[in-house]
């Protein structure tokens, strides 16, 4: 019987005999084994016939154990910029899948917050009167819908993104943060599209644009950074402890009340209103209102402190998450 032995990448040789077919065994000498560094980009294989050594690229990624350091973190935002086009993959498929099987499709996303105005327009114009600076209602209110839907559909739809995917995350490695953000960016494209009906509304009630409603862009970057923040932090959660998904309906639905989206911030009392704005969400909401509707430039004090705080979230939560990622799929 002639064999004829060669390495292959498994780690094991094969032999040939005259009839064709292969039978594996292991290696059982150093010579003819295969030397791999678990965190090199090339591996090193012998030639088959004749010895020579060779080097092969390889993609190796090394699942560390959990640490929560600065570089862990620059390192994992490292490889969410390589994963961008995974990431928009997701956004774009949370959007065709939303809309795929309605009637109405994308008219969904205009229809939600004009049903919600007119429900909060009969009640606090006709039975509760609220004061809006001399601001239609229907625009008024609509204005602080529009960031507040954006923020409570983003983290209650990411919230449950990890449990929802788990057979995806028991076979493959990815980001994991991809999963909830691809979230956030569907929910942002449903603001935009909104945001339109807004605009059609302030040409009706003939309310002025101003170029000062270009501060609008950095008040919707901080809301989304914060929004990120949440939806992380609420996702790694959710994983080990399935309460928050009972839980976080309640506070949302407090939230609408708490965050002055039916009301001005000036209708809270004015010993309260500074430790009321260190909430990101309230801060950002009355921000994105006086910009909008009157022309005028956000508080200074309260933009950097919300972007102070938005920032320290972001930061910790991120941080949080990379650290629960290695243990998510035991977990879920």
């Amino acid at each position: 019987m002639l064999y004829n032995k060669y390495s292959v990448s498994s780690g094991t040789n094969c032999d040939v005999d005259e009839d064709g077919t292969r039978q594996k065994k292991r290696v059982v000498t150093e010579q003819c084994t295969e030397s791999q560094q678990p965190t090199s980009l090339l591996l090193e294989r012998k030639h088959p016939l004749f010895c020579s050594r060779r080097l092969d690229p390889q993609n190796l990624t090394v699942i560390r154990p959990p640490s929560f350091s600065l570089s862990a973190t620059i390192s994992g935002l490292k490889i969410l910029v390589a994963y961008r086009d995974l990431l928009y993959a997701l956004t774009v498929f949370r959007l065709v899948v939303r809309y795929k099987q309605s009637m109405l499709g994308w008219v969904w996303a205009v229809l939600q917050p004009l049903a919600m105005i007119l429900v909060y327009t009969l009640i606090f114009s006709r039975v509760a009167r609220v004061s809006t600076d001399g601001v239609p209602y229907p625009l008024f209110v609509f204005s602080g819908l529009l960031p507040w839907i954006f923020f409570s559909s983003a983290i209650s739809n990411a919230m449950n993104g990890l449990v929802a995917h788990s057979t995806l995350l028991t076979k493959l490695y990815f980001p994991r943060e991809i999963i909830p953000l691809s979230y956030v960016f569907a929910a942002l494209v449903d603001f935009a599209i909104a945001s339109v009906i807004l605009g059609g509304l302030m040409v009706y009630y003939r309310v002025p644009f101003s170029w000062n409603i270009l501060y609008a862009l950095p008040v919707i970057a901080i809301l989304i950074a914060f929004t990120s923040a949440i939806a992380l932090f609420l996702s790694s959660i959710q994983v080990r402890f399935r309460d928050v998904a009972a839980a976080l309906p309640v506070l949302l639905q407090a939230g609408v009340f708490a965050i002055p989206v039916v009301y001005s911030v000036g209708s809270v009392p004015v010993r309260f209103q500074r430790l009321y704005l260190l909430n990101p969400v309230a801060s950002l909401i009355g921000s994105f209102r006086s910009v909008v509707l009157h022309g005028s430039a956000p508080d200074a004090q309260a933009f950097i402190v919300a972007g102070a705080i938005t920032i320290c979230c972001l930061v910790l939560a991120y941080g949080f998450f990379k650290v629960t990622e290695s243990t998510m799929v035991d977990e879920i």
